[in-house]
């Protein structure tokens, strides 16, 4: 699909990360491998550390840790809020979805709507045209933007392939309507015959959880240790869909919005890990210094957040001054890939904020 949203914009970011801090180094032991071999991954992947949550932190605490930081510096009023769109893998519970706990823990009014979408790693990008497409109809009321996952819950702490790369957060993103905005190009993709590639095989309703879904095996004797409860992920046949599919898909949007790559001020990705990010960008032939590949190494791969956590840890105090033509690109899960083209620029607020959670 591709299209151009007019008169929309952003207003501001928070991304909320949780205060747990866990070096690579003090999990290698968890791993049927040798701990030297497991340490030469440090440089190549991007691995230094990770956040992640409690145990008993689910992913709505995130977004209501950050609304209320956003609440009160005044960011945005409860009244402004025409809908709410929360986009994650881990949801809270089956039912209800995370966006009507958010909405009754802030007593918000009734006729503002509530979604909730299931994606991973393209979170950023499918909320963002979700979020455009609903503002088409607020007129004066903004769209209040929730990625979240937490997907320590579903990594197997076994999984040398996934879990070291890893990261729990959360981000909220504040839209409206502007006429004098400039427009927006969004180009998404998805194939669903190679879903597999990444998936958590039970917990739905086609293989409910059970304590036989629950039992740790080396089923793909690649020595990292899964239940049919953890994530999946074929990191090979990752790596050649992304190798394949994003660097025409991004070509192909920067035509689409009437500019070349020497016009993008900043390339956003998702980052699945440093070694394939790189790949990537040699591909694309830009330069490393627009690309920041710094994520996975301080937070981990938080999957849907990556890019609003990329904005507001290496972007925050440029965006409330400048103007950047930005390039925002995700690929993973579904397996799907897209890309938006648009203006960042004197944002209201960009933010970290780290919770207790």
């Amino acid at each position: 699909m591709k299209t151009v949203f007019k008169g929309k914009k952003i207003e501001g970011i928070l991304s909320i990360v949780p205060q747990t801090e866990v070096l690579f180094e003090d999990e290698v032991s968890n791993y049927s491998f040798p701990v030297k071999q497991t340490l030469k991954l440090k440089k190549l992947m991007g691995y230094e550390k990770h956040r992640i949550v409690k145990d008993k932190t689910a992913s709505s605490d995130l977004c209501i840790v950050g609304l209320k930081r956003i609440f009160s510096e005044g960011w945005i009023k409860k009244e402004d809020i025409g809908a709410i769109i929360v986009v994650t893998s881990t949801p809270d519970y089956q039912l209800p979805g995370v966006s009507s706990i958010i909405h009754g823990t802030f007593n918000l009014a009734n006729e503002v709507m509530c979604f909730d979408l299931m994606q991973g790693c393209t979170g950023f990008i499918q909320g963002l045209i979700q979020a455009f497409m609903v503002l088409e109809h607020l007129v004066e009321k903004k769209v209040v933007l929730f990625n979240v996952d937490v997907l320590s819950k579903k990594v197997s702490k076994q999984d040398r392939n996934s879990y070291p790369l890893i990261g729990d957060a959360a981000a909220i993103t504040i839209l409206s309507n502007d006429i004098s905005a400039d427009d927006i190009y969004v180009n998404s993709y998805n194939d669903g015959s190679r879903r597999d590639a990444l998936i958590i095989p039970a917990g739905g309703s086609r293989m409910p959880c059970t304590s036989k879904t629950a039992e740790m095996k080396d089923k793909a004797n690649d020595g990292n240790y899964r239940s049919l409860d953890n994530l999946t992920m074929n990191g090979t046949d990752i790596f050649e869909f992304v190798q394949a599919e994003v660097p025409p898909m991004i070509d192909e949007t920067i035509k689409f919005a009437n500019c070349s790559i020497s016009d993008i001020d900043w390339m956003l990705f998702h980052q699945p890990n440093k070694f394939m990010l790189r790949k990537l960008v040699d591909k694309l032939e830009v330069p490393y210094e627009k690309v920041p590949m710094n994520i996975v190494e301080n937070f981990g791969n938080s999957s849907g957040v990556c890019i609003p956590l990329n904005i507001t840890f290496n972007l925050a105090n440029q965006l409330k001054t400048n103007s950047y033509k930005c390039c925002l690109s995700a690929f993973g899960s579904g397996l799907s890939w897209g890309a938006i083209i648009l203006n960042l620029e004197n944002l209201n607020f960009c933010d970290l904020h780290i919770s207790d959670c």
